[in-house]
This record gives C-alpha cells, structure tokens and sequence, in this order.
C-alpha cells in the first residue's frame, strides 16, 4: 500500500503474513522494497523485487533502511534481492516527481563522494573507488536526459534506473552504504526522524536532493580557501541531545555523536594534519565535486524540488537539519568540519532556501 513505512512493526507483520511463503517478491518501490529485503533477511527466505518508479537508489543494495520502534532510522545489514525486475513503461508512467526524487537520490553522489574521501584521508577509513568506476559512464547520460524525466520519457527513465542500480550493487561490493549516504543523508534523516508534525510528507530522495545541493555549496565554499579551516574541540553534551530528541534517541544519537567528537588535544592533531593535507586533499576533490548550479538546473528540469521552501520546510526546522544532522550518524562529513570550525552557522545565514 501507499502508505508503508519500512519499520520494525511492518517489518514483522510482513513477516508474520507471509510465513507460508518460501520467498517473496517485492512490487513497489523504496520502502516496500526495504520491507521485504529485511522480513527475508531476518527468517533467511529469498526475496526478488520488482520496482515500479524510479524513485530511489536502494532496490539493489544489500542493507535497509529501518526505523527503529524508538523513532531512530539507520541503515542495516540485509541481502540482496535475487534479481531486480524493472518494467521501463511503468516507471516512466508512475508520477513524474517520483522520478524527480530518484534524481535527487542519485545527485548526492559529488557531496557523498567528496565527504567519503575527505574522511579516508583525514582518518584512514575504508574508501572504495568501485562505485563510482560502475556509475561513472551513465551519471552524464542522466543529467544530461533529466527534462525527459518530466515528460515521462522511457529512455530518460532508463538511464536513471541505471544509475540507481548500479549505485545500489556498489553497496553489495563494499557492504556499506558510505558511496551515496554522507552528510547529505544525514539532512534527510533528520528531518524524517524529528521534523514531527512539521513535516510536509515529502519523500527521502526529494530531500536527498535539495541537501545535497545545499551541501555542495558549502563543499565549494570551504574548498575554495587557500587555508583550511581550523577547528575547536566539538561542542557536545548529552543533557542538549536529551533535551531535543528526548531520552532514548538522544542519547543513542549522543553515543554515536561522541565517536567522531574531538576534544582539545584531537583537535589540535586534526589541524595539523589538515593543514599538511589541505593543498593536495582540494586538488584530490576536485575532479569530484559537480557544480551545484548545474545540479540545481538538472533537479528543477526533471520537475524536483530544489529549496527548503520548495519541500514545505519551514526555515528553522531546515536550519536546525543542517545545523544538527551531524548528530545522527558516526560519519564524519563536511558538515562537522564546518560545525567544529565554527563556519556552519554563518554559511545558513547567507544560504538561501
């Protein structure tokens, strides 16, 4: 139905009202895609999904994402479905902002990448070039047929599903989901984790896309300095998480938060090496980056959203996304860089949305 949510309830009522089946076969899109790829994944049954809009990057992705019962969303584990169906007709005919969203989806890939490489430098974590090398033939094709998107052209449609599966199987050779989910992800899931009541129903990948522009601007803003910020040991408390996403998600969040957190004497290392990798590190990312003006034109030829107020976001809840979606995840991204030099702030002042 319309109205799924890929949660730990529907998760088991899936479960519980397919037991006599030996498999499943997903018809829909992103969350009831993720629905069955994790009810399989948990009694171990095969699972085949058949995606009916172009609407996000996941359906070939071997990890879910699951609200938990507490109101927390992250990214698990699963499977893989054994094969992915795709009827081009169908997608192409499903509602054009659908296709709009999946585009957005797949534009988060210069802000993912930028910030992934960004923390494999800084930190040593693990960088996988694979996804990128298996997207990077048919990323041009996409931007460059996004109108079509719009006009529910098949082609257009055939070379976004490419993209997005293609993305989705980069998650299937590294196992994680850092490729196409850093801060830009983080946006979007603040928002669905906190917004409330003030949340306008919009959908992961119409966020995705509006986040990942915003996030590209601030990209170009700091890569642009001669010299890097430099930053001061992160400000984190736990009573503040408590205090604005109650006790147990806060202090989830507040537990991952502290992982990636510096205090004076990390901070201190962190500028030093930054500095020592600031000339080569902008050089390294900016074959990476993509123009955000271009992304904007690309997202708003396919008929997307591409500002806070576009979504039906009000500007403080968009600004408390930015300012705090660091806050969900231990993914070190530009967004805590800026944070932690105290830069984040004065650049939502000026962005406009």
């Amino acid at each position: 139905p319309g109205n799924t949510h890929c949660d730990e309830p529907t998760i088991a009522m899936v479960q519980e009202k397919t037991r006599h089946a030996d498999a499943l076969v997903a018809v829909g899109s992103g969350a009831l895609s993720d629905t069955c790829k994790y009810a399989t994944f948990k009694d171990g049954r095969a699972y085949a999904t058949f995606g009916t809009a172009a609407s996000m990057n996941g359906y070939a992705a071997s990890t879910a994402s699951v609200t938990l019962s507490n109101g927390y969303k992250t990214s698990l584990p699963a499977h893989a479905p054994r094969g992915i169906f795709l009827d081009l007709k169908v997608s192409a005919a499903a509602p054009h902002w659908l296709s709009a969203a999946g585009l957005g989806d797949s534009l988060c890939r210069p802000t993912a990448q930028v910030d992934w490489w960004a923390s494999h430098r800084l930190f040593g974590t693990l960088y996988s070039a694979t996804p990128y090398a298996l997207i990077a033939g048919d990323e041009p094709r996409m931007i460059e047929a996004a109108a079509g998107l719009a006009r529910r052209e098949i082609a257009a449609t055939g070379h976004l599903h490419r993209v997005l599966t293609l993305c989705g199987l980069g998650v299937c050779f590294t196992g994680i989901s850092h490729h196409g989910s850093m801060g830009e992800h983080q946006v979007s899931h603040w928002i669905d984790m906190f917004a409330g009541p003030a949340h306008p129903g919009t959908t992961h990948g119409q966020q995705v896309g509006v986040a990942s522009l915003a996030i590209a601007r601030l990209h170009h803003e700091l890569l642009a300095l001669d010299t890097p910020p430099l930053i001061r040991a992160t400000h984190i408390d736990e009573s503040e998480f408590v205090d604005r996403y109650g006790p147990a998600i806060g202090r989830m969040c507040h537990a991952e938060a502290k992982k990636k957190a510096f205090d004076r004497a990390g901070a201190e290392a962190f500028n030093r090496k930054l500095a020592e990798l600031w000339p080569a590190l902008r050089e390294e990312l900016r074959p990476m980056l993509m123009d955000p003006a271009k992304m904007a034109e690309t997202l708003r030829a396919a008929g997307g959203p591409t500002t806070a107020t576009e979504l039906g976001l009000s500007r403080k809840i968009w600004r408390d996304a930015m300012k705090f979606a660091r806050d969900v995840r231990n993914r070190w991204s530009f967004l805590d860089l800026a944070d932690d030099a105290g830069l984040l702030d004065d650049f939502l002042d000026r962005d406009e949305q």
